[in-house]
């Protein structure tokens, strides 16, 4: 209810686009998979979906799964979402598309725990393997994960370099 009051708060002011957090959902899953919808998943994901009832029909919000190992649990994700896929050869998006994941999807072109500023170069060649298994109207382009570890001076250029990768791709799609 505290995230659910932040979520408002942040709406009223006029934020049309909110980021929210999951902190390790699938991590909590009972040992046996007969057991993850009765004993957790059906008490979880209404919990979770509390933090933004509430908001305006055209108030979007993303749902954030950093590190975490959702492949099993897609079917129950219906947000936006974003997440980590640079460290894994992004290979959550072959069980988004065997699961006929329906919304749109930023699966982190960058790893931002690495003290390096990624080229444009590369965040393109990352966004051509996205496009093979994401559709571009789909496609939402952004790091891995927050920024909190990195100083600004390399955030920022981290940051432009996305952007501009980001408008070198759409001008060829």
């Amino acid at each position: 209810l505290a995230i659910r009051d932040e979520v408002l708060d942040l709406e009223a002011n006029g934020i049309q686009m909110i980021q929210i957090d999951e902190a390790a959902l699938r991590e909590k899953l009972p040992l046996r998979h007969s057991d993850w919808y009765t004993e957790y998943l059906d008490f979880a994901i209404p919990a979770f979906r509390l933090t933004h009832s509430g908001v305006k029909n055209d108030t979007q919000i993303h749902t954030h799964m950093c590190y975490s190992e959702f492949t099993d649990i897609i079917p129950a994700i219906e947000d936006v979402i974003t997440f980590e896929a640079s460290r894994s050869d992004l290979q959550i998006l072959d069980s988004l598309k065997e699961n006929r994941f329906e919304t749109e999807v930023g699966p982190g072109v960058y790893d931002i725990h690495s003290p390096r500023v990624p080229s444009v170069e590369e965040i393109v060649k990352a966004l051509h393997a996205m496009l093979t298994k994401i559709d571009k109207d789909k496609l939402w382009v952004n790091p891995d994960c927050g920024l909190k570890t990195r100083g600004v001076p390399e955030t920022d250029a981290s940051l432009r370099n996305m952007v501009a990768a980001a408008k070198q791709i759409w001008e060829e799609v």
